[in-house]
């Protein structure tokens, strides 16, 4: 069964197909959520509050094919809304199991620096504008299309190809001047 299928059925109060719905975004919609703000704990939170904002949407939502813009823009939403009240814009604490493991062969000069370019990538797309930031992130870690995220932003594909080029030459000249590139 589809995404919108389940959604109608959750409109109907069907409380099997909103757990399904849960089970198959709870893992991208948290891990977006904890690339966005950096916590884990906040992205907890955060995932659990899409699922109510889902939950009490049902009703509203309109069948088209786009439930995961849908959803990645409550998160978004969500996630902007928590980093405007810290005010503190911040890039996640990668898995280290995942982002950090040495390369294969590599001695440990070599593994330094490779762990000081992750770090200096990561703090450079922190400083990226939140839009840039939330479509980069989107794009690269969600695998989303670039109409998927013009949807999940509200705006329009070449708006989310202008984003990305800028936050990419962004990130270059900021690598760059670094030494980083």
């Amino acid at each position: 069964m589809n995404d919108d299928d389940l959604m109608r059925r959750v409109a109907q109060g069907d409380e099997e197909s909103f757990r399904i719905l849960v089970e198959r975004w709870e893992r991208p919609v948290f891990a977006f959520l904890e690339r966005m703000t950096g916590s884990t704990e906040e992205a907890l939170d955060l995932s659990q509050e899409v699922f109510v904002r889902v939950f009490r949407k049902a009703r509203r939502y309109t069948p088209n094919g786009r439930f995961r813009s849908w959803i990645f823009r409550i998160a978004g939403n969500l996630a902007r809304s928590l980093l405007r009240r810290r005010k503190i814009l911040r890039w996640v604490r990668f898995d280290s199991r995942r982002h950090e493991r040495p390369a294969t062969g590599e001695g440990p000069e070599a593994q330094y620096e490779q762990k000081m370019l992750r770090k200096a990538v990561r703090e450079a797309i922190a400083r990226l504008p939140e839009r840039q930031r939330r479509a980069l992130l989107m794009r690269r870690y969600e695998g989303m299309s670039y109409q998927e995220i013009a949807l999940s932003l509200g705006t329009t594909v070449p708006a989310v190809e202008s984003l990305l080029q800028r936050a990419l030459r962004v990130l270059r000249e900021e690598l760059g001047r670094e030494g980083k590139r």
